[in-house]
């Protein structure tokens, strides 16, 4: 079926592909990508756009011993195709399967874990400083999007890249701008130029004998610069910004010419320095409904190839947050709403289109996002700040010292909260708890249902004492029943006589599924609020029973469990507490299903841990 992509195993098939072979073999990968992971879901638009890319890299460079870093990494699809791993496709993002992303355990062409946006260039800096601290000859590429590159841990990566001069290869995947008018053959033979080695030897030594001239020498290099920058800024526009910090710049091109994409990776692999290659690529390539709808097609489960993707037509919390956000600003001119490039993701597009003055998208920069929040809390506005759980981490810092240090009375609305299935340890909610919880200031609610997440917003929009963290799952919401409805107290659902479950989150639910089969009563308590726990009535609930289980899918360290026992202990009650949760691991990708069962989180995990203690 596939001519050429059956029979690449290892890169060094591409290099002996003509260049007529090479365009058929795009076309096949690009069906072979829409076939397979429409069966096992997965990151489809990013990698339509990059197949071009990542042929011309594998015939320029060699990897292995090249090494290339993908930022994010869930464009590297392609790059797995290329490198052996076609035959594992139809495991993608499954349990025990290939990951969605790079790693290092999975294939000798990955060297470096990714997950988590720009990190790629710092990653490939280390490793150049390595090479030539070890006196090794091989190249370093970052592989890194337009979108990667506004996280500021690029920007910084970048600022010292230019100061330092490590030999770094970077390219820019550009796939949000059109192809300037720039590209073509006076591009080329710029590009051609300003690569040229021996262009920059007479470049340098030009200039040094101009400045041995007595008088003149300075005020000619001077004006020779002058000149110079002018033309710069005429031809090379958007790259004057990185040929001012100090790499060599070239570009841009368009990313889905395979001869020009070759020939400039041939340019920018002479250049001995840093040098950013800025390549137009369109996500979705080659895919009519990708095309159209790239952000539907960045991330997908399973689909029909030949129907384009509608509206799933279930709630999920998201969509119960974006909708009830709505509805409390309708009432409330204060209420504002930021995220991190996650408006959809976050359920906050209908909230855009309403309130555009009063939606703040400030790109992959969650640490400005805090502290402008903080910013415009502490001037009377109510901001509310959508992340996921797993991107929180990195503004950690500012929600310490800007937020909590201050009191600001933001609301950070922690989706994703919890395990999240295919993507795997980078994705995994499971720190927010640890983290968030021996912060002074901070409040944490963790509602069981839709309803619940709704009233805790709502709860959230009057209060002024200090910041707020609301954590939510992904996926499907569900309502359950309440005996204790608008409130934060602890919920005792099911009285039972010697254990009692108290669990947080969707984990309520997985409770109640286990009292309603387990062969006696069991207690059942929703925690809604993990900090601060209200003590007294967590203590007269828990006063008549013997033992106690926590149920949380986080990590038990610093997670709800421990929260409960230190309260106990503060109280001086010695009552026997057993844990459950994840344990000192990170947790990788798989069905939700398979995932909670490997860690004994599921319904018959649970079941078998009662028994267990029950019998000491």
């Amino acid at each position: 079926m596939f001519k050429y992509l059956g029979e690449i195993s290892d890169p060094k098939d591409l290099k002996k592909l003509s260049s007529e072979e090479l365009t058929v073999l795009a076309y096949e990968i690009r069906n072979f990508l829409i076939q397979s992971v429409s069966k096992t879901g997965g990151h489809l638009a990013s990698n339509l756009g990059v197949v071009e890319l990542t042929i011309a890299l594998h015939i320029v460079f060699n990897s292995p011993k090249d090494k290339f870093i993908w930022d994010v990494g869930h464009q590297a699809y392609v790059h797995k195709l290329l490198t052996g791993r076609m035959a594992e496709f139809d495991t993608l993002r499954q349990y025990k399967g290939l990951s969605g992303f790079p790693k290092r355990h999975e294939s000798e062409h990955d060297h470096f874990d990714t997950g988590h946006s720009s990190t790629s260039i710092s990653g490939a800096i280390g490793m150049a400083i390595a090479r030539d601290l070890k006196g090794e000859k091989h190249d370093v590429i970052s592989i890194i999007g337009d979108g990667a590159l506004t996280g500021g841990m690029a920007f910084e990566a970048i600022n010292y890249l230019g100061h330092s001069k490590h030999n770094v290869k970077i390219i820019l995947n550009d796939n949000e701008m059109s192809i300037s008018q720039n590209v073509g053959g006076m591009s080329i033979a710029l590009n051609g130029l300003r690569t040229s080695e021996n262009y920059n030897k007479l470049k340098g030594t030009t200039k040094s004998k101009l400045m041995r001239l007595p008088s003149l020498g300075k005020p000619i290099v001077s004006l020779i610069s002058k000149l110079k920058d002018s033309f710069k800024y005429f031809v090379v526009d958007g790259g004057v910004f990185f040929e001012e910090i100090g790499l060599t710049y070239i570009g841009p091109i368009n990313g889905h010419d395979l001869n020009s994409l070759t020939k400039h990776m041939e340019m920018m692999k002479q250049v001995d320095g840093p040098v950013l290659l800025h390549v137009i690529t369109q996500k979705g390539k080659g895919y009519k409904f990708a095309e159209d709808a790239p952000n539907k097609y960045h991330s997908v489960g399973k689909f029909d190839p030949f129907t384009a993707l509608g509206s799933s037509g279930k709630l999920d919390f998201s969509k119960v947050f974006g909708d009830t956000l709505i509805e409390i600003a309708n009432d409330n001119p204060k209420v504002v709403a930021i995220s991190a490039a996650m408006l959809e993701g976050t359920g906050l597009s209908e909230f855009s289109k309403m309130y555009p003055n009063r939606t703040f998208d400030v790109a992959i920069a969650e640490q400005h996002a805090v502290t402008m929040a903080a910013g415009i809390a502490l001037q009377g506005l109510k901001p509310f700040v959508a992340l996921y759980s797993t991107f929180l981490q990195r503004a950690y810092d500012q929600v310490v010292h800007d937020v909590c240090i201050q009191k600001a009375p933001i609301v950070l609305c922690i989706d994703r909260a919890g395990m999240v299935g295919n993507d795997g340890e980078t994705h995994h909610g499971i720190f927010d708890i640890s983290f968030l919880s021996h912060l002074p200031n901070m409040t944490i609610l963790s509602p069981k249902d839709s309803e619940e997440l709704k009233f805790m917003l709502r709860y959230a929009a009057e209060y002024t004492e200090g910041p707020i963290a609301i954590r939510y799952p992904r996926g499907g919401a569900f309502k359950l029943e309440s005996t204790l409805p608008e409130s934060l107290l602890p919920e005792h659902l099911v009285v039972g006589e010697k254990t009692l479950l108290i669990a947080t989150g969707k984990m309520v639910k997985t409770a109640l599924e286990v009292a309603a089969n387990y062969y006696q009563p069991i207690g059942v308590v929703n925690l809604r609020k993990i900090k601060p726990i209200d003590e007294r009535e967590l203590l007269e609930i828990s006063a008549s029973y013997e033992r106690i289980i926590t149920l949380e899918d986080h990590t038990i360290a610093g997670g709800m469990g421990e929260c409960i026992d230190r309260m106990f202990k503060k109280n001086h009650i010695d009552k026997a507490i057993y844990h459950l949760g994840i344990r000192d691991e990170f947790v990788e990708q798989g069905d939700m299903e398979e995932l909670l069962a490997s860690i004994g989180l599921d319904v018959t995990g649970i079941e078998m841990f009662i028994r267990e203690v029950e019998n000491g």
